[in-house]
């Protein structure tokens, strides 16, 4: 039975998280955490069947590796509830093979977010059942930084402010003087249209695969609900 999940979450420190152990658990492997100095170990992990870092051709080579890459990542944020990646995990299909599904996954990369300037750390897991009468559930995960690496080889910003104006275009300030402002995301990607447009894209690409293949299965990214008021139109 063809399977929608498309789900988006942030690695946040202010979680008590971190974007290293997330990369080593996602590719199962040894990591070594520069920032808390610890090791985190996912080796005896199964059921990790690809892994691949996808960059922006301008990216340096050194950001190719998974240790360089997020403790680079852990390094340059200063927050102690600093942001540090967007975290993906999508349901790929059971009526296609290994192969098909590991390259839908790094296509979709490489079409939705590389061609968006973010740095993928990309990992396909089989997703095997421990129940026979269960089916599998193979699927992928995708780490991306939140802070942009920039065409002029450095780590750029997160967010820009924007100041709130008066009639006359000053600065409004607050009762402590200081200037209102509120933070603009400087890559749009975390703007809810554009993940809305990442699930639409994703459901196109399965079922385009589906058509190819002469299955009849087909995969839908809109709610039940959506689905409902689409049938009675």
């Amino acid at each position: 039975m063809a399977l929608y999940h498309f789900s988006v979450k942030q690695v946040s420190r202010g979680k008590g998280q971190t974007v290293v152990n997330s990369a080593a658990y996602i590719s199962g492997q040894k990591l070594y955490n520069d920032y808390y100095g610890q090791t985190h170990d996912y080796t005896k992990k199964s059921g990790v069947v690809f892994t691949e870092i996808l960059t922006p051709e301008y990216v340096p080579e050194r950001l190719s590796d998974r240790e360089t890459l997020w403790n680079e990542v852990e390094q340059i944020e200063k927050s102690k509830r600093a942001q540090l990646a967007y975290s993906f995990d999508i349901a790929l299909q059971n009526e296609l093979t290994l192969d098909e599904n590991i390259e839908l996954a790094r296509e979709f990369c490489w079409e939705q977010f590389v061609a968006r300037g973010m740095i993928v750390d990309l990992a396909v897991h089989e997703g095997k059942s421990k129940n026979e009468d269960e089916p599998d559930n193979p699927h992928f995960h995708v780490l991306a930084p939140i802070r942009p690496f920039t065409e002029e080889g450095s780590w750029g910003n997160k967010q820009k402010r924007e100041y709130v104006l008066d009639e006359d275009g000053n600065r409004i300030k607050d009762a402590k003087g200081k200037d209102i402002f509120n933070a603009v995301s400087t890559t749009g990607w975390n703007d809810p249209e554009l993940l809305k447009e990442w699930r639409r894209a994703w459901t196109e690409k399965v079922n385009e695969k589906f058509r190819e293949c002469h299955m009849a299965a087909r995969i839908d990214h809109r709610s039940y609900k959506e689905q409902r008021l689409c049938w009675i139109l």
